[in-house]
């Protein structure tokens, strides 16, 4: 026979939930009230800490297991698909429809130009892959670890520039835009950035570098995070009608990282199933903080 009243340790459990749910809608809303730029900047703020987070690792280890490194990088690349099209993709899609235009113009032409902007940094700035050493960009005589940098730097600025076009567009009270779902873009990118920061840091640590040099470069690696948000943030507050294009043009340069970059790393172990999984999972993962918060 089932109780009439649920035992009082259950009911505290749900007492606790729903709390800690109200003190998170609270805090929202309180963040709602700021300026754009501002959301932009602490969100960004956050995912760098992350990958600072993730750098801080050759304090505690001297080396990361290969598999979970490749998982992880997995997941990394499972989070930023998904947020390409649950944060970015469709919410430009409806905006160019709210706006009268042709709704399929505006993602076409920004994911594409978003492409061919990375694809053109990515010829043209030196950098060197963590995974597999290799050498990308005009040649230069820059150190390692610089070059390291500038790999992670090179994913980031996109990142940076989604989560502050996604706070832009909650300020022109659109419909599609929430503080909750650019909270949980925020979120996923943040949550993908530690094994970046990892990536940069173990490598140069291998290399005989200090433990507070590695931790140094690697969190240096999403410094422009930040920057790219508040500049994201800016733009789209002043020009509304750029807003689709925006949002289309951050998801297309997140995609050609996936896909030119954080895949094909993760795939040099040759754990190709762990990277499936953990592609999966982070896919799933950032899937329901979108359609949860937002």
């Amino acid at each position: 026979m089932q109780p009439l009243v649920a035992p009082l340790s259950t009911r505290r459990r749900g007492e606790t939930g729903y709390a800690v749910l109200e003190r998170i809608y609270i805090a929202l809303d309180a963040l709602k009230e700021t300026s754009p730029i501002i959301q932009a900047l602490l969100a960004t703020c956050f995912t760098w800490g992350v990958t600072a987070l993730g750098a801080a690792s050759v304090f505690l280890v001297r080396e990361f297991n290969q598999k979970i490194m490749d998982v992880m990088l997995g997941f990394a690349g499972g989070v930023m698909v998904a947020a390409s099209y649950w944060s970015l993709l469709a919410p430009g899609i409806e905006l160019a429809d709210d706006q009268g235009m042709i709704p399929w113009i505006p993602a076409v032409v920004g994911f594409l130009l978003g492409g061919i902007v990375l694809r053109g940094v990515d010829f043209w700035l030196p950098h060197e892959h963590p995974v597999n050493g290799t050498v990308e960009g005009v040649s230069t005589t820059w150190r390692r670890s610089i070059l390291l940098v500038l790999a992670i730097t090179l994913h980031n600025f996109p990142e940076g520039l989604a989560v502050g076009v996604a706070f832009g567009a909650v300020d022109l009270g659109l419909e599609t835009a929430t503080i909750g779902g650019a909270v949980s873009l925020a979120i996923g990118i943040g949550l993908q950035n530690f094994p970046e920061g990892i990536a940069v840091a173990m490598p140069l640590q291998r290399e005989k570098i200090s433990r507070f040099k590695a931790f140094w470069y690697g969190q240096l690696s999403a410094v422009v995070e930040p920057i790219a948000g508040v500049l994201g943030a800016a733009l789209v507050t002043v020009a509304r009608p750029l807003l689709p294009y925006a949002l289309s043009f951050a998801a297309g340069a997140m995609i050609f990282v996936v896909v030119e970059e954080v895949i094909p790393g993760a795939e040099c172990g040759g754990n190709h199933h762990l990277v499936t999984a953990g592609f999966m999972i982070g896919f799933t993962v950032m899937m329901t903080l979108d359609v949860a918060l937002g």
